[in-house]
């Protein structure tokens, strides 16, 4: 059943397609904090093994309003991997060294892109596409990417 909720089918799939874009680049950062959690090592290992558990929970919390979002548009969410590495930003590329410290400035490098990518479409997908709903969403998603990024920082001082 067609979804018609005063977007035109064209904004749809273009609101849409940034959301799947958004998806990918929250499993690579959902993949990448887990390694860091499974592989961290070091003096600090059990705090920092509980600190990227914690981070890589309110990733996986939005990973799963991303899709269900995106359902809630009518479309389908992007589900495979090969589907995610041809959607996001990000690059798979990993550490050789498994210390804490590395692992943060990595992961915060991640959020500040993903930041950057929800900052650039918060209007467009507004007013360009005319989807405040979407755009309020990922304004709120962007907001949890930043204090997630307040931690890292906060820990690399």
């Amino acid at each position: 059943m067609e979804t018609t909720i005063g977007i035109t089918p064209k904004n749809l799939a273009e609101v849409v397609h940034s959301l799947n874009t958004l998806l990918a680049d929250e499993h690579v950062l959902y993949i990448k904090t887990r390694n860091a959690h499974w592989n961290v090592e070091g003096p600090d290992f059990l705090t920092m093994h509980r600190f990227f558990e914690e981070q890589y929970g309110q990733i996986e919390e939005i990973i799963d309003n991303v899709a269900e979002r995106i359902r809630t548009l009518g479309h389908y969410a992007e589900a495979t991997l090969a589907g995610f590495l041809k959607l996001t930003h990000l690059t798979e590329q990993s550490r050789e060294d498994n210390d804490s410290t590395g692992f943060m400035k990595s992961l915060l490098e991640i959020h500040e892109t993903i930041i950057i990518h929800l900052r650039e479409n918060i209007n467009p997908i507004a007013n360009v596409w005319k989807d405040a709903g979407t755009s309020d969403f990922i304004t709120g998603l962007m907001e949890t990417h930043e204090k997630m990024a307040w931690m890292l920082r906060a820990h690399l001082k």
